[in-house]
This record gives C-alpha cells, structure tokens and sequence, in this order.
C-alpha cells in the first residue's frame, strides 16, 4: 500500500530544530516561528489532503514558506506609497508631509524625556500648550491659543465649552457632512448643544441671525463650506456684520475654517483662501481650523481667539481627553516655526511646495520617466503623456484645479469589465512603496504634481508585475 503524503510532511518539532529555522529564530523570535510553523503545516496538511498528485514536502520548501510568512507577518500596516492620484491633501494618504524640521522634532521628541509639561523655570508643572500657543498668536493675531487632537475635536470642545444646553444658530447652507457620513448637525448634538438653523440652503441674511439670536443662545457659529461650492442665487452674511451683531447680543462669534492657512495663498500663486488671521481681524472671537492640511503639520485641531473664551476651554475635563501627544507638539511647533521667514516657506514647506510646482517642470519629469514605464509595460499597456489638472484636496478650495502633467497608461486590451485596468492598478499597489494612481476614461493616471523623489519611483518599474488579464 502507497504511504500517504502526510506521512512525510515533517513535525513542527523537527522543523523548528532545523539548521535553517536558527536564523528565523534569532531575528523573529521562537513564538513567532513555532506560531508560522505550525500555521504552514496545517495549510499543507489540507492541500496534501485535496490535491492528487500531492505536491512535495521539502523541507527547504517549508521553512521558505514559514520564511516568507513571517516577513509579512512583520512588515508594517501603516507604509510609505507615492500618492500620484492628483490629490494634494488626500484624507485617505495621510494628508499633509511634513517638512524635515518636523520629522527631526519628532525623533528627538520620541527618543527620552521632555519638558512636554514641566516649567524649567520654576521647576514646576507645566501646560502643554505653551509649545505651540506663542507661535499661533505670532502668527494669527490671537491672544491664545490651543491644540487638540483634530479639527472636529476643536469644534466639539468649544461647542460643549461655550454653548452646552443652549442653541447655536448656523446658516442652513454650512450644515456640511464630511468624509466618512460625519456631520456638523450630529456633532453638534453630541457637544450636548441645539443646532438653531437659520436662513434657506443658497440665502441667509443677517436678519436671519438677528430673529434666532436670543437668551438660550450658547454662540453663533459660521462654518467654512469646504467641500462644495453653492453657485447661482446665493448670499450668505459677511464676517465683520456678524461679528458686529454678536458683540452687540453679548454672544461669542466662532468661526470654523476648515483647512485654516496661516499665510494667504495669493502671493504662490495659489486661489485665495481665508487666512486664520483675516478672520479674527473680521472679528471672529475664536477660529478653529486644522494642523494638518494647509497648514501643513500633524493632524491637530487648533483653537485661537479671545483669551478667556480659550482659557474656558481649557477647564473642560474634555480638554484632557482631546488633547494631543508630545509628538505632535514637536512637529507642530517644527512646523509653526517655518512661517516665520516667509521667504524660504515654499522652500521648506513639502504641501506648498507640490501646490506651487510649475507644470512645464511636471511635464519634464513625465518625459524622463515616459520610457521607463513605456519599456516595464511593453506588450502590456501603452504608455504616453498627458495633461491632467490636480486638486488641493481635504476640502481646501474644492472647485480650483491646478494644471498639472502625468502619464496615461492603457491596457492594450480592456478586459471584461474593466478586469485589465483593475489588474494594471492593482500591480502598482504591490509593488515595494506602492504607487496610487487613478482610474479615469478607461485610463490608469498617474499624475506626478506630488511626486518628490523621481529616481525611487524608475527603480520600482523592472518591479511591475501585471496580472494576466493586464493585457487579455
């Protein structure tokens, strides 16, 4: 009678005491070996079981696949990608890249101890705000400022601080939903507050706010409609009226700005984008906006204004639960720090800097690398030149489109329901730093506006490993 298969499949006891599993051992650890080692036995157990003929047992064979899972075991969820999709501040890729300064504020900050909250003055206990709050009011204006830990906790915090149990008039138009079905409504509920809606979804007028603003009145917002545009039969109640009006009622006036620049976009070249400081000189007693998107640092939420509102907040028990992390102080600050020599920002400053790059030296970088992935996917896909427009992205002036330059590649043939072009992107997504393009008009682009490091980018092409149905 034929033995069966299974009976030369080797014990994880022998394949643990093998010459080749030392190696794994000393790198990975003995639980993590023995855990591989036995989860490949298994599997091999039930292909041997199914499959005639069996495939071999080698034992070389095994510790290979043990090898292999271990490296994906170990490889990090959270990598590095090129972000070719066209989108700036893409939400999805981790928004804004930080400058060099940031990262090195970073490490230093992570690597020990640090006067995160600690006076070296007075040998006392200190506030963590005091590492950035000096350069926000430089900055903005403001005379204080704080950090928590997004743009929404922000607004959350000062809802609950400013106007728990009592009502925040808001235009009808800048009840916005963001990315993931989060809603400025529902948030407003969860700050224990009542949205008072005034005005119609294209017209408010300042007689809308004059009629809701009463003695259960918490503060007035006005929230930056950053994700659309409402073009047509519009209007909608200037800051500095508003802010008029609130003083006169005795009410705080807040403004969300969203993205929140903090130098006006206009001497980049760039659309023009309200500055936190032309908002507070509008008369906005507190504007909050975020660190991580034109500003360009970590992802934060930052709070500025009038100081007792600021200090009000502070003495919210939420405040501690919200607030941010010592490494995020380091690269804010890190970041703050650059808008100090306006001169070298763009320079220094990894968002503006793609923001700004001028098409004719996008397209130069498209011609460089055309032949490179022209020759990776030869009788593949065809490969060529195009002009493309890119977005700034995470809500920052979303009808502006920036012209930019990129690379088409086609599949030679479509496939059945698109199967080619999803293959052809789904190959750049497993290449080593995976690449994240987009797919339009049967096209996958590549738009190079973000791209930084061109020579990584042509060493990845001889990697480019496209599924059969690329080109069938």
């Amino acid at each position: 009678m034929q033995a069966s298969p299974l009976a030369a499949l080797p014990s994880v006891d022998r394949l643990l005491r093998s010459g080749q599993a030392k190696p794994l051992i000393a790198r990975y650890g003995l639980p993590a070996v023995t855990s591989a080692v036995r989860h490949v036995v298994a599997d091999l157990r039930g292909t041997l079981a199914r499959t005639r003929p069996s495939p071999g047992v080698d034992e070389v064979a095994i510790v290979s696949r043990v090898c292999a899972r271990l490296a994906d075991e170990a490889r990090p969820s959270l990598r590095q990608v090129f972000n070719l999709t066209g989108t700036v501040l893409h939400t999805n890729l981790g928004r804004a890249p930080l400058p060099p300064e940031a990262i090195e504020a970073v490490a230093l900050a992570g690597r020990g101890a640090s006067n995160l909250e600690y006076d070296l003055e007075t040998g006392e206990r200190g506030e963590r705000d005091v590492h950035v709050e000096s350069h926000v009011c430089r900055l903005t204006g403001a005379a204080a400022a704080t950090v928590v830990n997004n743009n929404a906790a922000a607004v959350m915090l000062v809802l609950n601080s400013l106007a728990l149990r009592k009502e925040v008039p808001t235009s009808r138009g800048e009840l916005i939903e963001i990315g993931g079905s989060f809603r400025l409504p529902e948030l407003m509920a969860r700050s224990g507050c009542r949205l008072r809606e005034v005005g119609t979804t294209n017209r408010t007028h300042l007689r809308d706010f004059e009629e809701a603003i009463g003695p259960r009145t918490g503060l007035v917002m006005k929230v930056c409609t950053s994700n659309y545009v409402i073009e047509g039969f519009t209007a909608s109640v200037a800051e500095p009226a508003l802010a008029r009006l609130c003083r006169e009622r005795g009410v705080p006036f807040v403004v969300d700005l969203g993205s929140g620049s903090l130098a006006d976009l206009r001497q980049f070249g760039l659309p023009h984008e309200p500055t936190v400081r032309q908002t507070l000189d509008s008369g906005a007693d507190l504007v909050t906006f975020s660190g991580d998107k034109l500003l360009g640092g970590p992802q934060a939420g930052i709070i500025a204004g009038r100081k007792d509102l600021i200090e009000r907040i502070r003495r919210n028990p939420m405040k501690r639960a919200l607030r941010v992390d010592k490494l995020t102080v380091a690269a804010l600050a890190a970041v703050l720090q650059l808008y100090t020599d306006p001169a070298r920002l763009v320079e220094r400053h990894p968002a503006l800097r793609q923001l700004t790059r001028p098409p004719d030296q996008i397209r130069g970088c498209a011609e460089r690398l055309l032949p490179v992935f022209a020759t990776a996917l030869d009788g593949i896909a065809s490969v060529e030149i195009v002009d493309c427009e890119s977005q700034i992205g995470s809500g920052a002036l979303p009808s502006s489109r920036l012209a930019s330059a990129g690379l088409s590649i086609r599949p030679l043939r479509a496939g059945r329901g698109g199967t080619a072009l999803k293959n052809l992107s789904a190959a750049f997504r497993a290449l080593p730093i995976p690449v994240i393009g987009r797919i339009e008009d049967g096209r996958f682009i590549l738009d190079l506006r973000s791209l930084e490091d061109e020579s990584a980018l042509a060493a990845l092409a001889s990697s480019l490993r496209p599924g059969k149905d690329a080109s069938a």
